[in-house]
């Protein structure tokens, strides 16, 4: 069966912003809203004509069911057009442009809006057991005397919350964080304290240069309803120092640990969409390409181990289009942490490693630093998890485009290990 090829046409983000001492202004459907209205506005199709809307978000608020959806007729797409919404942890954005580029290839659409959106800062706080047993006595109580019984059962330590974030931050069948995991993979691949620390100093470095040269895709101003403006992302520090990274200690194991806050992805909201079309809306309405979406590869790992998921998704998908890693101009690897990324460049260069768990004869080989991540990642920029996917393909676009390159790759390791892998091809004299 032939497939028909699947374009992105278009994109918009906004600001990534780092999540502070309370809940941050906008909701994730809020900050989808602001990318996507920009987004549609600039194009010569009325929202309405989308096939559908396909976004990933792994902490919708109460209201937000079904966020697509909600976003969709927001952006006045109509009753008429469909839209759904997907979770795979931290590739979720990336998830919803994989759900799009089959509906496209297969036929079943031709302009798809999709990416994903978090508001990170506004993950609940839930009732603990004990408080929700006790409420329940509470609620089936049926006369006065019972209710009585049941409120002197009150203990104040019934008060105590559920931190959503951090039990979605944690793998429930390991017993483990993501920054523990973490440490398992800087242990096992020896990555020293001062490496991860001179990464995230780059990232940071990074992100400011693409900042001040105009280089971030599409990054769309959010204003608040009380006037403020939020037009950077904000978690870029240029006042970072190797001196000052280093100086941080441990937040997963403070005793023999080397993961910090500043050599790990930050808490973060935002949104990032893109607009994908096949090449008979290309034609109809004449639109200009960013790329050409060429396939997506998954893959499971070691809950333990989950950051090796790139090594493993991206050595598939590398393998499925006989492509070697010299083939490839430009690579994304989400920063979950400093420690994981620089995993997956030692194992990519262990042959040993390469043979026995991926299959090779040899080793994959080094990514050369001067074509990864070059206009910064997620420990400066943030990694608001739903939205991060579609984030670094959309950079990775205007990356290949400026510099007049072929190929990229992004890829993400997933908690409850996995990894997910995007290959895309800049391409030209496609439509108007």
């Amino acid at each position: 069966m032939t497939k028909n090829h699947v374009y992105i046409i278009d994109g918009a983000r906004t600001p990534f912003l780092k999540a502070k001492e309370k809940p941050g202004y906008f909701s994730a459907s809020d900050l989808a809203v602001i990318a996507g209205r920009e987004l549609l506005a600039r194009q010569p199709f009325a929202a309405s004509e989308i096939s559908e809307v396909i976004l990933g978000c792994v902490m919708p608020s109460a209201d937000e069911a079904n966020i697509a959806r909600v976003v969709s007729l927001r952006l006045g797409c109509g009753k008429a057009v469909p839209a759904f919404t997907v979770q795979r942890n931290c590739a979720s954005g990336m998830q919803a442009l994989d759900s799009a580029f089959e509906d496209i290839s297969s036929g079943r659409a031709h302009l798809v809006l999709a990416g994903g959106t978090e508001a990170m800062s506004r993950a609940p706080l839930l009732f603990n057991q004990s408080m929700v047993n006790w409420l329940s006595g509470l609620w089936a109580a049926k006369n006065v005397k019972t209710k009585v019984k049941q409120v002197l059962k009150f203990r104040p330590y019934y008060l105590a919350p559920v931190v959503a974030l951090l039990k979605g931050l944690s793998d429930p069948l390991v017993n483990m964080s993501m920054g523990q995991t973490a440490e398992n993979l800087a242990y096992r691949f020896k990555v020293l304290r001062q490496q991860m620390d001179q990464f995230a100093l780059e990232s940071h470095v990074r992100a400011m240069k693409a900042r001040e040269e105009h280089l971030l895709a599409n990054v769309v101003p959010a204003y608040s309803g009380m006037g403020d403006c939020y037009e950077f992302d904000d978690g870029v520090r240029s006042d970072t120092t190797l001196p000052k990274l280093t100086s941080l200690r441990p937040i997963f194991d403070k005793t023999f640990g080397m993961v910090t806050a500043g050599n790990s992805s930050q808490v973060t909201d935002g949104a990032a969409l893109l607009l994908l079309a096949s090449e008979e809306a290309v034609k109809k309405y004449k639109l200009p390409v960013l790329a050409r979406i060429v396939a997506t590869e998954w893959a499971g790992v070691d809950p333990e181990e989950m950051g090796l998921g790139p090594v493993y998704s991206t050595t598939a998908l590398l393998k499925s289009q006989n492509l070697r890693r010299e083939d490839i101009d430009y690579w994304e690897i989400n920063e979950a942490f400093a420690a994981q990324v620089l995993a997956c460049l030692f194992a990519w260069q262990d042959a040993d490693y390469c043979k026995k768990y991926l299959g090779l004869d040899q080793a994959f080989g080094a990514i050369d630093w001067q074509r990864l991540n070059v206009d910064g990642g997620a420990i400066a920029l943030g990694h608001p998890v739903g939205a991060t996917g579609a984030r670094i393909i959309l950079q990775l676009a205007y990356i290949l485009k400026r510099n007049h390159a072929k190929r990229g790759v992004a890829t993400l390791c997933i908690g409850g290990g996995q990894g997910g892998s995007m290959l895309i091809e800049n391409v030209s004299n496609v439509g108007g």
